[in-house]
């Protein structure tokens, strides 16, 4: 299991599995959340929902990699990754969104186009996204 995209990217926080926390959480840098979390995430640059995590929050951040369950409105600013254990279970607003094979998308997705850049999306191979099969 990849941990964070970049060879070189260092993870600045770390919350393990076994660990729960409650509250509003701000983060700059990369974030990794093995644990559980209720509350909401902002303003972090990189944030990886590990594969143990159950996460119910409102999400704010650049990038997101869900391996983990998420439950809560997410807002990314430039991609949004959801991994064959992922699960979401709530709306997603992202210009770029892959989802790869098993990962689940319950929700509506919004892909905002701006004036240099068009939305993508990239679904590998079979996906299940809601009650929607894609190929």
């Amino acid at each position: 299991m990849k941990l964070w995209r970049k060879t070189t990217e260092e993870i600045t926080g770390f919350l393990d599995q076994g660990t729960e926390l409650t509250g509003e959480l701000q983060f700059s840098g990369t974030l990794r959340l093995d644990g559980n979390f209720h509350g909401s995430i902002a303003r972090g640059d990189h944030l990886t929902i590990g594969e143990h995590a159950i996460v119910h929050a409102d999400i704010k951040v650049g990038e997101i990699e869900i391996y983990g369950q998420v439950f809560g409105n997410v807002e990314v600013e430039r991609q949004a990754e959801i991994f064959p254990t992922g699960r979401l279970h709530g709306d997603l607003l992202t210009p770029v969104l892959i989802v790869q094979e098993g990962g689940v998308m319950d929700g509506r997705s919004h892909m905002p186009s701006e004036a240099n850049s068009e939305p993508s999306v990239l679904v590998r191979e079979r996906t299940r996204l809601g009650s929607a099969e894609l190929e």
